[in-house]
């Protein structure tokens, strides 16, 4: 038998051997080599899926067609077809210069100038002209809303040549991406020579004049594409009404300025109704600050849609709020409540300002206030605006600011009041309305509610009724929270009325008169720390006591538990603190029950030898007991003191003392 050693190399010898004939017998001749080298195959070898969805358009980008798709993406990358060579409009940038699709005009198509040309072309193939997406004039209303464009009259050029008639696609040197300057652009197609042309326009000479100024270049609801509201001399061709005639030197002149051409057709005690204020631009006699003279998209002739008129001089009522007024946001907007012309009240309102107006809405209001015991004069008094914003407010309930604010436009003296080191939460964040009803209430000081039902609405954890194990401090359990609390601030923590000692005292008056004459006072009870020990609302403990036992006591005295946990504790100390202390105060030093003598007397039988005889015969009556022995803990058997002086550790008196003496 072969050794191990000998076995491996026969094997490793074998292994090369079969290793060269392997290489020998398919060794590639440089015919084989060429055939097998690196070629680069077509993204559509991969991308059937492409080359069926695209290449059988009728218009297919150029570089698609000759498969060049590395013109536009990264060869390589997890997501190949992501990987663009440039972001947006620059990848179509790299063959087509920004001149050409007109960047460099002053108006450009949103959707160019926002680097989109995706959202009109498909950037590989499309069986529409310039790789649309859609046909005709469905591309521009895939951004564009068609409702305007498709009213009862459709201007005969939108709907037979499309937008591209009058639009560029890209770019222009127009506003509104025309083709041309407007009047050019309408005059190439209108005849200013034709009598009906003539006609229509009443023979002034319009071919100068703006043609928006009366017709909708899109669409109308009006014959001749007028606008939807039209001046009645306009719809009558009556041009003469206002202006000299169409044959005199200024054809376009006024018959008369301002107020008093509008006058000539508007009697003004129609306009005012008789009311004596006038809203300024009425009163200036500048009508055209708010009406169109020819036509106009809006009614009666407005030059703004609704409230958007207004805000052109009111802009400070355009503000974003929280909390808007209902009527602002109707369909009347802001003449739900203002007329435009003239009014009998401050604000153009239709009624008093003040109440009778509001409540022309709100009667509710009243109906209810009406009902409770208690009022508040600013709404009993109609005074609504006092409090609110009648357009709306970031303030809940449209408050005019922050409800403390306003509330202390009437009670200054409470804001100083208020201004304490402990502040009841809802004062403190200035919500008055959480505790107090702003209208009215049943309760006194218009409270929401009485007593401790108006404390549960926020503290209704704390205000839960008592199990049957647990006792109720009087005060809590007769719910009469402000007998210990202020509603509003305090200068004392738990917004106090008075400092514990005292604010206890004036039911526990036996306890501080005791106090008065005690030799010794626990340190919580003379600082006014009731509550340290006592839950000032409901315990299971007798006495409302925070907790049982001595961890009562320990949660203060933390050094002393710490010895009782390193040593030997004292029964008593480690069973009850008050079979040696008293809780609030005593005749004796360290709130001791009695003098020390009796109280270790109770345990430790003083008058035996053994006793006597441990204590070199000293009576017990002369002896100070804590000054050898530690009441609480030690890690001494005897509860000797932790450091004791030498002779005394051995037990020996005599080297100090003289015995027996």
């Amino acid at each position: 038998m072969l050794s191990t050693s000998r076995s491996q190399k026969l094997i490793l010898a074998l292994s090369l051997l079969t290793g060269i004939i392997f290489l020998s017998l398919y060794q590639a001749t440089p015919s084989e080599a060429a055939k097998r080298s690196f070629t680069k195959k077509g993204c559509i070898d991969c991308h059937g899926d492409f080359a069926k969805q695209y290449l059988a358009k009728k218009n297919v980008h150029p570089v698609v067609k000759q498969q060049k798709c590395d013109s536009c993406h990264l060869p390589h990358g997890i997501v190949p077809k992501l990987l663009l060579k440039e972001s947006g409009d620059k990848i179509c940038q790299l063959c087509h210069s920004q001149e050409s699709i007109g960047l460099d005009l002053p108006q450009v198509h949103t959707a160019l100038k926002r680097g989109k040309c995706s959202t009109c072309h498909d950037p590989h193939a499309s069986d529409n002209p310039f790789l649309l997406s859609s046909a005709g004039n469905d591309i521009c209303f895939s951004c564009h809303d068609q409702a305007p464009f498709s009213k009862k009259v459709v201007h005969a050029v939108l709907k037979d040549d499309g937008c591209l008639a009058c639009h560029k696609a890209h770019a222009s040197a127009e506003e509104n991406l025309l083709t041309e300057e407007p009047l050019a652009l309408c005059l190439s197609c209108h005849d200013v020579e034709d009598k009906a042309f003539t006609n229509a326009h009443g023979d002034y000479p319009v071919a100068d004049q703006n043609c928006s100024t009366c017709h909708d270049p899109h669409s109308s609801d009006q014959e001749k594409l007028l606008k939807g509201s039209v001046h009645s001399p306009v719809a009558d061709a009556g041009c003469d009404s206002c202006h000299a005639s169409a044959d005199s030197a200024e054809p376009f002149a006024l018959n008369a300025q301002g107020a008093e051409l509008c006058l000539s057709c508007h009697d003004n005690d129609d306009l005012t109704g008789g009311k004596k204020l006038q809203h300024a631009p009425f009163m200036d006699g500048d009508c055209l600050s708010c009406h169109n003279p020819h036509t106009s998209e809006f009614p009666k002739l407005l030059v703004a849609k609704g409230n958007n008129l207004c805000f052109e001089c009111h802009a400070e009522k355009n503000s974003k709020v929280q909390y808007s007024h209902a009527p602002v946001d109707s369909t009347d907007g802001c003449l739900s409540c203002h007329n435009p012309h003239a009014a009998e009240f401050p604000g153009l309102v239709a009624a008093p300002p003040e109440g009778e107006h509001c409540l022309s809405c709100h009667q509710a209001v009243k109906t209810d206030l009406n009902k409770m015991a208690q009022q508040h004069q600013p709404v009993s008094d109609n005074m609504c605006t006092s409090c609110h914003n009648p357009h709306g407010s970031n303030g809940e309930h449209m408050l005019a600011s922050r409800a403390d604010q306003i509330c202390y436009q009437c009670h200054a003296e409470a804001q100083g009041e208020f201004t304490q080191s402990v502040i009841h939460q809802p004062v403190k964040s200035g919500s008055c309305i959480s505790c107090h009803n702003g209208h009215g209430s049943q309760n006194n000081a218009l409270l929401k509610n009485q007593g401790a039902d108006l404390c549960a609405t926020c503290h209704d954890s704390l205000m839960q009724k008592a199990t049957d194990k647990e006792t109720e401090h009087e005060p809590f359990a007769d719910k009469d929270c402000l007998i210990c609390h202020n509603p509003h601030a305090s200068p004392i923590a738990g917004m106090l009325n008075a400092h514990q000692t005292d604010l206890c005292g004036t039911c526990h008056s036996d306890l501080t008169d005791a106090l008065a004459t005690a030799d010794s006072q626990h340190d919580p009870v003379s600082n006014g720390q009731c509550s340290s020990c006592h839950n000032p609302h409901k315990s299971a403990l007798p006495t409302l006591l925070q907790t049982s036992g001595i961890d009562l006591c320990l949660a203060c005295h933390k050094d002393l538990r710490e010895k009782m946990n390193a040593g030997r504790s004292h029964a008593p100390a480690k069973q009850d603190c008050m079979t040696c202390h008293k809780p609030h105060y005593s005749a004796v030093t360290s709130l001791l029950t009695q003098p020390q003598q009796p109280l270790c007397a109770e345990c430790h039988e003083t008058e035996t030898a053994e006793f006597s005889a441990a204590h070199a015969g000293i009576s017990a009556a002369a002896m100070d007991c804590v000054k050898c022995h530690d009441p609480h803990a030690s890690k001494d058997p005897k509860y000797f003191k932790d450091v004791m002086h030498a002779p005394f550790a051995a037990r020996s008196c005599q080297p100090c003392h003289v015995t027996g003496q």
